[in-house]
């Protein structure tokens, strides 16, 4: 991993934003700083009279990994997000994502209003240069380990050229949470014939050939593959992409519910479950949404990674360890190269 030596590495977490409260995120955080020593600092966003008891309750009110940034409002999940951009200009969202802004952290963590953030994000650090729409990357398991999907539900209505950018900050982004070095790429649709799909699929298809060599591109895929061991990162719009990891987050719920409902229907299944506890629980661990806590919001000048609203502290703790993992790893340089590598051979058009 590169280090970002050009930027800081302190994380600003928004405090504020979650279903369970700071007293979660706080906890989080404490879960985050003891188990990785790489995290060089944490920025506590919110009202410092609520953050500053529970850091004392929690023993971290003497770390100098540290430190609280008071922040007076809160964007709460009802709020319109534009309404709460222009009224709520003191909440713990915009004054962390401002710590971005202003070089002061690398990255904001936020479990807070998905449409603020990224409305937020994309109005005060604005898209990298010739990427026009920014999109969220989520990592989901399957067989033989993970992939990056990609978008996950920034923006429900993509060009053909916003997918070819998708599928370079996808890439990327595989690089670093999963480690392989060249991710291999597929298009999502309804079938892997030439011509199947609809006319941004066709088109999507033609210019992920073109950038293929700047990518890893393995062609169009269709659902029954998405879950084999078959591709490294998912590339389809914010529509299809949101209803896909909704999709499987319940069906990881659904399974582990009926999973458990069966496995207590009688006195000797019950102890067949006691017996198989390890590889239940290894099951239960690689399928589980909270192992990478969230998703980044990819392709800005400037790192955010939106966490699910309702994350405990485990799941926060995981979004801060990867959070750390963005930050120190230098990859919106990498980004732009490609991005303006691409750019020149889909066309001009890919920057409109």
């Amino acid at each position: 991993m590169v280090t970002n030596s050009g930027a800081t590495s302190r994380i600003a977490v928004d405090a504020m934003g979650g279903d369970l409260g700071p007293s979660e995120v706080v906890a989080a955080v404490k879960l985050a700083l003891h188990q990785s020593h790489a995290i060089s600092g944490i920025t506590l966003v919110g009202d410092e009279a609520v953050l500053a008891p529970l850091l004392r309750d929690a023993g971290l009110q003497r770390s100098t990994r540290v430190s609280i940034l008071h922040a007076s409002e809160v964007i709460t999940m009802e709020d319109k997000p534009l309404n709460a951009l222009k009224r709520k200009k003191d909440s713990s969202m915009l004054k962390a994502i401002e710590l971005v802004k202003n070089h002061e952290a690398g990255i904001v963590v936020s479990c807070g209003n998905t449409g603020a953030l990224m409305a937020g994000g994309t109005l005060r650090l604005r898209p990298m240069e010739g990427i026009a729409r920014p999109a969220l990357a989520a990592i989901c398991p399957r067989e033989g380990g993970h992939f990056v999907l990609i978008d996950a539900g920034a923006n429900p209505e993509a060009k053909p050229e916003h997918l070819v950018h998708n599928a370079i900050l996808g890439s990327h982004y595989c690089r670093v949470m999963l480690g392989i070095k060249s991710p291999r790429v597929g298009l999502m649709t309804i079938g892997t014939e030439e011509g199947k799909g609809n006319a941004l699929i066709t088109e999507t298809n033609e210019l992920l050939k073109r950038v293929d060599g700047i990518i890893r591109y393995a062609g169009p895929i269709e659902g029954f593959q998405v879950f084999a061991e078959h591709v490294d990162v998912v590339v389809c719009d914010g529509f299809v992409g949101n209803i896909m990891l909704k999709s499987w987050e319940s069906l990881v719920r659904f399974f582990s519910m009926m999973l458990k409902e069966e496995l207590q229907a009688n006195p000797m299944r019950a102890t067949g479950a006691l017996l198989s506890k390890g590889a239940f629980n290894a099951l239960r661990d690689r399928v589980n949404p909270e192992r990478y806590g969230g998703a980044p919001l990819l392709g800005l000048n400037g790192n955010i990674l939106k966490a699910h609203g309702s994350s405990n502290r485990r799941a926060i703790k995981s979004a801060i360890l990867a959070a750390n993992d963005i930050v120190r790893a230098d990859v919106n340089r990498l980004i732009l190269a490609d991005v303006a590598r691409a750019n020149e051979l889909i066309g001009e058009k890919a920057y409109s």
